[in-house]
């Protein structure tokens, strides 16, 4: 990515990539890579921000479903539906380390400030 000289780095989940999230949060740091990636982790690890579904909200959504199936629903007849909740994180002590500058605005609505 630095010879292609990448602005940012977007991580997407993969069994892979998280077991590696601290490297690649430690890379990205040292490169001064703004990283946002889906799941809370990754920024936990020291990325910049993630933004993904609420992983609760996701598993009481699919419980209900668990819950009609047993008493008799057929899944096909069960609507697909979206998640509901997201939640948007950001690491402050990342952003300062890289020099980005995050609006107040989005700190407001963040649902987590990682300091």
């Amino acid at each position: 990515m630095k010879q292609e000289h990448a602005g940012a780095l977007l991580n997407l989940s993969d069994p892979m990539t998280f077991s590696h999230r601290v490297l690649l949060a430690e890379l990205a740091l040292k490169h001064r890579l703004p990283m946002m990636s889906g799941v809370t982790e990754y920024t936990e690890a020291g990325g910049l921000a993630s933004y993904w579904p609420n992983t609760s909200d996701t598993f009481r959504n699919a419980a209900v479903y668990v819950h009609r199936i047993l008493n008799g629903a057929r899944p096909s007849d069960l609507p697909i539906e979206q998640p509901r909740k997201f939640e948007l994180v950001i690491n402050v002590k990342t952003a300062k380390s890289i020099g980005v500058t995050i609006p107040v605005a989005v700190l407001a609505r963040a649902d987590k400030l990682i300091e």
